[in-house]
């Protein structure tokens, strides 16, 4: 299980992104303005946002593998970044951690709700997702609104939280596990392609 999540986060992070011919340079601007505008932050950094002068410079210090040259990828401390080179822009953020205990995953989803409020929606109480459109975070409410009227809300971020635990059922209160969390875009995203 625990290879299966760091080959998600691995394959998520580490896509070989290439401009695509799905929009305009104009559009792809604009997608990144909106992204940035919801403010979604992770220890200093902002999804869609551009990197600082000091983040570049741990960016320059902290150097990761990246599988294109159209990307570059760098560790702050714990935290894992994606950007775009030409724009500096922020494509992805997460953080990846092992050997959890239960009461350690339930601390860090509470942090991820002190910082993003509650959670769009959870599954099978492993997973938790928040999910913004353009006017700001859906609430729970309004996703299952547009489930049962099958409309699919215009998501254009995310934050993921998966647990290999379970996260409050008192049955894993001994268990030992992998979790990470995932901050992107996929509609960001989709205008780079896989090759």
């Amino acid at each position: 299980m625990g290879k299966k999540i760091v080959c998600t986060v691995t394959a998520l992070s580490s896509w070989v992104f290439f401009l695509a011919g799905l929009g305009s340079a104009g559009e792809l601007q604009s997608l990144f303005s909106q992204v940035e505008n919801l403010n979604i932050q992770r220890h200093g950094y902002v999804l869609a946002a551009k990197l600082t002068q000091s983040q570049l410079a741990i960016a320059a210090e902290n150097p990761m593998a990246a599988f294109s040259q159209q990307v570059f990828k760098f560790r702050d401390k714990g935290l894992n970044i994606v950007a775009d080179k030409k724009t500096n822009r922020v494509l992805v953020i997460y953080e990846q951690f092992e050997n959890l205990s239960q009461q350690k995953v339930q601390a860090m989803v509470g942090e991820l709700f002190m910082a993003y409020d509650d959670p769009t929606i959870s599954a099978h109480d492993k997973v938790v997702y928040w999910a913004w459109g353009k006017k700001g975070k859906f609430t729970a409410a309004q996703f299952d609104m547009a489930k049962e009227n099958k409309t699919a809300p215009a998501v254009i971020a995310t934050v993921k939280f998966n647990s290999e635990i379970q996260i409050r059922d008192k049955k894993a209160a001994d268990a030992i596990g992998t979790a990470y969390y995932i901050i992107s875009s996929d509609l960001l995203l989709r205008f780079f392609q896989k090759t």
